[in-house]
């Protein structure tokens, strides 16, 4: 445990390096921070808390920088004091959900996260499995094709071009339409495929389960496809990684999706807001850079939104975005 006197140079140690990203000094500390104390003070509190493994001294000559322990013991205060938030004077715009496609909704949350943190925005959009059914549209786009759109009531949109087995009518497309929408309507798509067989053999026939098939599909590819992440040239300008051979490693991770939901999966399980330091994140690529995330939605169960940054990221402001983002969309899906 830290006294007081040793937490406070230690916030204030944190709080000068986020800003200036080079290693800081007694004397600096106790000129720009109120400290109550000398700086040699300063310098022997500094001494002792490198010696506990909270910060690091790059070479004699240099100030120190603080570990991830460092970075944890100033988060964890801050979890403890309450997580930051806005003043009700400084509180930015949340997207809307005025589109008529939650996908826009996600891209536009990513913008605005990397806009207000300067990191890699990360937003995983509510499974569609979840979702409840709105509407399904069975379009004539030719004799052997059509269009099939599906829209939830959360206000997603899947949509897929579907071959059929021969020339069939409008009037059987749109009988299969009604068929399909007295069937599912405000079912959650999870519920389709135990009807499919149940459609079939109430006159709907092959083409009906042929439909249902591609329906299952397309939600299967949705879900596949809710990833959205923004702000790479924002993360990649941070100092710690001007050097390729730091950056290569986290943009390959950044590539692989599954990769990506792994590395939120603790947020995925938690109600609160979580904050993974360096190398407490399980794999090796994300050994320098932190996450902060949180879930959103009813019950705080539909997705997850999230910033990734250098281990010296703002987290003031990182948390304060990631909670006010999350509370914006709970709100424009409910």
């Amino acid at each position: 445990m830290l006294n007081d006197r040793r937490r406070r140079v230690l916030q204030a140690l944190v709080e000068e390096y986020i800003a200036s990203a080079i290693p800081v000094g007694s004397q600096t500390l106790v000129s720009r921070y109120e400290l109550g104390c000398s700086p040699a003070t300063v310098r022997n509190e500094l001494s002792i808390l490198e010696e506990t493994g909270f910060v690091v001294q790059p070479h004699v000559s240099a100030g120190r920088m603080p570990t991830d322990s460092g970075y944890r013991s100033f988060v964890d205060d801050l979890l403890e004091n309450g997580a930051p938030g806005y003043d009700d004077g400084e509180r930015p715009a949340a997207p809307h959900h005025q589109a008529s496609e939650v996908d826009e909704l996600m891209r536009e949350t990513s913008v605005t996260l990397t806009q207000l943190t300067n990191c890699l925005a990360v937003v995983l959009a509510p499974s569609i499995s979840l979702a409840r059914v709105k509407r399904i549209d069975l379009l004539s786009m030719a004799p052997s094709r059509a269009l099939l759109v599906l829209i939830t009531e959360s206000g997603r949109v899947v949509n897929r071009s579907v071959e059929l087995p021969g020339p069939t009518l409008p009037e059987r497309l749109a009988e299969i339409e009604r068929s399909l929408n007295a069937a599912f309507d405000r079912k959650r798509a999870s519920e389709i495929r135990p009807l499919r067989d149940a459609l079939e053999g109430a006159g709907g026939g092959a083409l009906m389960a042929l439909v249902v098939d591609e329906i299952l599909d397309a939600l299967q590819e949705a879900d596949r496809d809710r990833l959205f992440h923004v702000g790479v040239p924002a993360l990649l300008a941070q100092p710690e990684f001007q050097e390729a051979g730091r950056a290569r490693p986290l943009i390959e991770f950044l590539e692989d999706g599954i990769s990506v939901l792994e590395a939120l999966s603790d947020a995925l399980g938690s109600s609160d807001l979580t904050v993974r330091i360096g190398h407490e994140n399980r794999r090796a690529e994300l050994g320098n850079v932190s996450i902060v995330a949180t879930n959103y939605g009813a019950g705080g169960s539909d997705g997850v939104v999230g910033v990734i940054g250098p281990t010296r990221m703002d987290y003031p402001r990182a948390m304060a975005a990631v909670r006010h983002i999350a509370d914006g969309l709970s709100e424009a899906l409910t």
